[in-house]
């Protein structure tokens, strides 16, 4: 089976650590490259807790630091969600392992650089480090074959009424990666919000492997749903449609990034409909199949130690 190189840029926190995980383990996929970006909490503990993860599973997969803040922006973190190591409820041991020489952005490039095949971006944070990425590097975008992100809403917001966290954070970089021309794939909140893990399944993790201890552990400090009731898996959507990308209806549409409104920065303007008259620039994910992927996610899971 020929797996898909993937490079992730992640603000772990919680879920995010789902992701990887699945990131890690899925047999269609080879993560090649972790950057870390300010998002959930700092992005000196994003990135302490992405170096956590991968001494966790023994993984020698190189990590790069990226943007400490959003573009022009104060940063905004959710460490009332994820708790303020944004990995809270595990103790992880101690270790040496260090992120690499350079950023997140320089990293991604000199990778891009090296490998003829074109590679998969994977972005489960604030945009800032792909903007940069373009920014200062505009030939990269050749060297991209997509770039499947959990962010953005067609409809209604988590951080303000119309806008998603990972946008809402640095809009001026969302923007600028959605006026990029790259292939995009949106998995917003549309399906994110439905993507659940059943109270039954979150009680039997614990007892799966040591991967599931971690995760349970984790999940009891994780405020997005409770372990009675479910809770929402929001960045491992952008790891399930790689991987089954069956499981997901999807719509091209035109989106935008709202960066000026006084009560609406950072919403995605989702042209379901084709009001503006502008040619569909994304992949936006408007359903999944919710069953087919809690049993794709305990699939994948027990393939971790």
């Amino acid at each position: 089976m020929s797996r898909t190189p993937v490079i992730l840029d992640t603000d772990p926190g919680i879920d995010d650590a789902v992701a990887i995980a699945a990131a890690l383990f899925a047999p269609q996929l080879d993560l090649k490259l972790i950057t870390t970006v300010a998002g959930n909490v700092s992005v000196e503990k994003t990135t302490r807790n992405a170096l956590q993860l991968m001494h966790f599973w023994q993984k020698n997969i190189p990590v790069a630091q990226g943007a400490a803040t959003p573009l022009v922006r104060k940063l905004r973190d959710a460490a009332y969600v994820h708790g303020e190591s944004g990995m809270e409820g595990y103790a992880f041991v101690e270790h040496s392992r260090k992120p690499l020489a350079v950023p997140a952005f320089e990293a991604i490039y000199q990778y891009l650089s090296s490998n003829a095949d074109p590679v998969t971006l994977v972005t489960i944070g604030p945009l800032t480090n792909i903007a940069l990425l373009l920014t200062q590097y505009p030939d990269s975008r050749n060297k991209i074959k997509r770039l499947v992100m959990m962010g953005g809403s067609a409809g209604r917001g988590n951080f303000t009424p119309n806008a998603e966290f990972n946008i809402a954070i640095d809009p001026e970089a969302a923007a600028r990666v959605f006026e990029s021309g790259l292939e995009i794939v949106m998995c917003g909140l549309d399906v994110t919000n439905r993507a659940m893990l059943s109270p039954q399944y979150l009680q039997q993790l614990p007892l799966k492997n040591q991967t599931g201890k971690m995760l349970h552990a984790l999940f009891s400090h994780y405020r997005s749903g409770s372990m009675t009731t479910g809770l929402r898996m929001h960045d491992l959507c952008a790891i399930a449609w790689l991987v089954k990308p069956e499981l997901f209806t999807t719509q091209p549409c035109f989106v935008a990034v709202e960066t000026q409104g006084t009560y609406t920065s950072g919403t995605t303007v989702v042209d379901i409909e084709g009001r503006l008259g502008r040619a569909a620039n994304t992949q936006v994910a408007l359903d999944i199949d919710v069953p087919g992927f809690q049993q794709w996610v305990a699939d994948v899971l027990a393939l971790a130690p």
